[in-house]
């Protein structure tokens, strides 16, 4: 008997406190974009999206020094196809794509300012790969050049193929994927290479100029545009044919950013969908009366909905609803970009082609 009535009493006492904790559970309780944040972690509890949006530009991390990507001119102008990306995320954000700050960073660099809070996002030709995606913290967005590694070597040396290569110093950029990538690949051919790392490109250059490198292997489009700066001409060189790896280039924000992230990756989609429907940076206006309600509700003109309704599409991003036509009108299209910086390089766009046209770039639908 005493045990039945101990056992009543511990469960009153416990009916008890249960209701007490429960008193005023809905002064305490948050959602999604409130005290705890609509971006999820990784942002300090607050939006990384909002902080920028309130600090009215986008830290953009790229580099100075990369011909075709990202040079920073006499001027103080930052040029090149990355250093454009940077401008489509401030175009898609703010109505402006000069409302960007470039962040210049050394390869060795590149993620501990992005976790550090230096910059919000990375546009830096890096490629995507499952341990920076994971041990650094980076969430690796929409790819916007398909890229795979390659070998340069003097035009003189005799080379016609990376086979024919054996004894041989390959100099590499330390810290990248290029270093694994050159090393496994002689493994996998049987040759026996020296893979010789380098702070910097500057470095290699000078290795590379002395005769201390008997290849320099780096992605093939910076090969590209290491070989149209050498300094006794781009014929002084020569890039063999062989691509062995492949490597995801886009930007990255840091894990828990969503919103940032989502906003990053709608920005460079409406570049590719622009140039799917012909949009471009010259035609961009001609098209906001369209008669293909898909178009307006893209570029943020009126349509008429369902119900008879003049309204304005808003897919709730966190971008103003006329974003695209900013992006177009401001920096233009991919097609645009590319033939911009990449194509004077001799480029040319083979898998970085429409969907349509046999390459990967595809946007999903902006509905």
């Amino acid at each position: 008997m005493k045990r039945s009535k101990l056992l009543v009493a511990l469960v009153a006492l416990t009916l008890v406190f249960a209701a007490c904790s429960s008193e005023g559970g809905d002064d305490t309780t948050t959602t999604a974009g409130e005290d705890g944040g609509g971006d999820g972690g990784g942002d300090g509890g607050g939006s990384a999206l909002q902080e920028v949006l309130d600090r009215g530009e986008v830290n953009c991390g790229t580099r100075d020094a990369l011909t075709g990507f990202a040079v920073l001119t006499e001027d103080g102008e930052h040029v090149g196809f990355d250093s454009d990306f940077c401008r489509v995320i401030a175009a898609a954000l703010f109505g402006d794509a000069e409302a960007v700050n470039h962040v210049d960073l050394e390869t060795a660099d590149r993620f501990t300012a992005l976790q550090s809070g230096q910059i919000d996002v990375l546009v830096r030709n890096t490629t995507w790969t499952a341990s920076r995606d994971g041990s650094e913290g980076a969430t690796f967005l929409a790819t916007t050049y398909y890229d795979g590694q390659g070998m340069m070597v003097p035009a003189d040396a005799g080379y016609s193929s990376i086979e024919d290569m054996d004894g041989v110093i390959v100099c590499v950029a330390k810290g990248t994927t290029t270093e694994g990538n050159a090393a496994a690949t002689a493994d996998r051919l049987g040759l026996d290479w020296e893979v010789r790392p380098f702070d910097d490109n500057d470095l290699i250059q000078e290795a590379f100029g002395a005769g201390q490198c008997d290849g320099w292997s780096a992605d093939s489009s910076a090969l590209v545009g290491l070989r149209a700066d050498q300094p006794d001409g781009p014929d002084s060189v020569s890039i063999l044919p062989e691509v062995f790896s492949k490597e995801p280039l886009g930007p990255a924000v840091l894990d828990g950013n969503d919103a940032l992230a989502q906003a990053v990756n709608w920005a460079i989609f409406a570049t590719i969908q622009a140039e799917e429907w012909g949009i471009t940076s010259a035609n961009v206006d001609t098209f906001l009366d369209s008669e293909d309600s898909n178009i307006r509700k893209f570029l943020g003109a009126s349509f008429t909905d369902g119900d008879g309704n003049e309204t304005t599409l808003d897919a709730g991003l966190g971008l103003p609803t006329d974003f695209a036509y900013q992006v177009i009108s401001q920096v233009g299209n991919y097609g645009e970009i590319f033939e911009a910086h990449l194509a004077p390089l001799g480029l040319e766009r083979g898998v970085n082609a429409l969907w349509f046209d046999g390459g990967l770039m595809y946007a999903p639908p902006y509905r």
